[in-house]
């Protein structure tokens, strides 16, 4: 799902390095280890997006070179600034990491202008929907808190939404010493209402509106009903989420909000977490996980082409998680006990090539794929007509993953050091990528993109997801050069 750099290969001009030839060559080794180089060449790309590209301090995921076209899920509005990343949070992180590896303040400042843009259209529900709009007449405005926006008040955590903005911040707050008002306020009124609604049984909803039902909580099983035609819920939103990565995304939320704030609401919430996990984990014949679940613990139908089954990407996701709440309880066994049966479902369901079915069909645990049809959607076992909007493969973690497990068992794992060269040799890259205007040029070679706008091939665009990875990449080099 996410892009990789085309940039062409246009050089880094020497205004990098002497600010007076713009001939562009090649930097050396040397250059490339020039703390004062690298910090030139990350505020001056820097400058340019906040100064060219931010909109009310936020950014959406794509930008024309021109910069009259704006795309975040399709074309943004010139007053709107996207939330889902990776969008405005993933721009602000990208800056605090910044600040943190060079102490200028320039980024911290742009990470608050991207904060603040966010506590503008934090929801009254006290999350985020996947987009802001600061016009008020916008039809494309909802409930904020502020009372600028109309519309719905539908806090979501798809896609790592509300997540995001919360990571963001939270470590701004932290950068300020929890001085800003605004941003100290946003924070606390977000994660107030994040652990608002977590079930009893340690679940999240992907939506919420107000605080969620107080259920009993029950184990995973398989339902009994014809699920291929009973049992559709309209509001599968409201009930028990695994879509997309919300376990990893919340968990990592909730982690940081304790080892920042130090309160022991976020710590017991990460258990709770950990609780639905070993709880939601299916029966044999498959050990693994569900996208969303009914109150039962029964796999249930989201979108019509997201059926009850059994998930390739949610159950990587789920033993990531399990191992980290592992290692944040200080080696509570409970939560790696699941992991052994999990990874040998996952090693009994490669396909052929090594990948994973994003779905297995309950308890036969045969690949489940759709055709499309227009608007009608039909399953099927065969993969050679699928829709082309939705991943139905994904990349198979089974050795990264058995490696992980097997450090924390045993305590041992080979020791893997910072390869300064390897990343020497990225960050030459990310420098002689950079034009002449300091931005990194991506070109589309019919790729699909976060959002998947319908860019034709060869075309030219700004992307945030590439900014931000570079200005990550670069502060780490930075942090590096200090140790060494």
């Amino acid at each position: 799902m996410f892009m990789k750099n085309k940039s062409l290969s246009l050089l880094l001009f020497l205004a990098l390095v002497t600010m007076i030839s713009l001939e562009p060559r090649l930097m050396s080794a040397a250059e490339i280890d020039s703390k004062e180089n690298i910090s030139l060449a990350m505020r001056k790309s820097s400058d340019y997006f906040r100064n060219k590209l931010a909109v009310h301090g936020g950014y959406v995921y794509y930008y024309s070179l021109d910069l009259r076209e704006r795309w975040g899920e399709g074309k943004a509005g010139p007053d709107q600034i996207w939330v889902q990343p990776p969008g405005t949070p993933t721009v602000g992180l990208a800056y605090l990491s910044a600040y943190k590896a060079t102490g200028d303040s320039f980024y911290l400042d742009a990470a608050t202008d991207a904060a603040l843009a966010l506590v503008y259209g934090q929801l009254k529900s006290g999350g985020w929907t996947n987009s802001v709009e600061f016009n008020p007449k916008s039809k494309l405005t909802a409930e904020y808190r502020n009372g600028k926006g109309r519309g719905r008040n539908n806090s979501t955590l798809d896609d790592g939404i509300s997540q995001s903005a919360i990571r963001l911040l939270i470590h701004v707050d932290q950068a300020h010493q929890f001085q800003n008002q605004k941003i100290h306020e946003a924070a606390e009124i977000a994660l107030n209402a994040l652990l608002a609604s977590q079930f009893p049984v340690g679940a999240f909803p992907q939506v919420w509106t107000e605080p969620v039902n107080k259920v009993a909580p029950k184990a995973g099983n398989f339902p009994e009903y014809d699920w291929r035609t009973e049992g559709r819920i309209k509001n599968y939103w409201d009930y028990y989420t695994l879509n997309d990565g919300l376990a990893g995304y919340v968990s990592t939320v909730l982690i940081e909000a304790y080892e920042i704030y130090q309160d022991p609401r976020y710590q017991q919430a990460v258990f709770k977490l950990g609780d639905f996990l070993i709880a939601s984990q299916l029966p044999q014949p498959q050990t693994a996980w569900a996208q969303q679940y009914n109150y039962d613990m029964q796999p249930i139908w989201a979108r019509r082409f997201e059926p009850p089954a059994v998930t390739g990407g949610e159950t990587q996701d789920v033993i990531e998680t399990l191992m980290k709440i592992y290692q944040f309880s200080g080696g509570e066994e409970k939560y790696l006990k699941p992991i052994p049966q999990a990874l040998a479902w996952l090693k009994k369901s490669q396909l052929p090539d090594g990948q994973l079915a994003r779905y297995y069909e309950l308890k036969t645990n045969r690949p489940l794929y759709m055709t499309r049809s227009g608007k009608d959607y039909s399953l099927t076992y065969d993969d050679s007509d699928l829709p082309r909007h939705y991943g139905w493969k994904i990349e198979s973690k089974l050795p990264q993953l058995q490696r992980e497990y097997n450090f924390l068992k045993t305590g041992k794992q080979q020791a893997t050091k910072t390869n300064r060269r390897e990343l020497s040799l990225r960050v030459k890259t990310i420098l002689n990528n950079l034009d002449s205007q300091a931005r990194w040029i991506s070109t589309s070679t019919g790729e699909r993109l976060v959002g998947q706008p319908k860019f034709p091939v060869n075309s030219q665009y700004i992307a945030s997801e590439v900014f931000s990875e570079n200005l990550e990449t670069l502060s780490a080099y930075l942090e590096l050069l200090k140790t060494h």
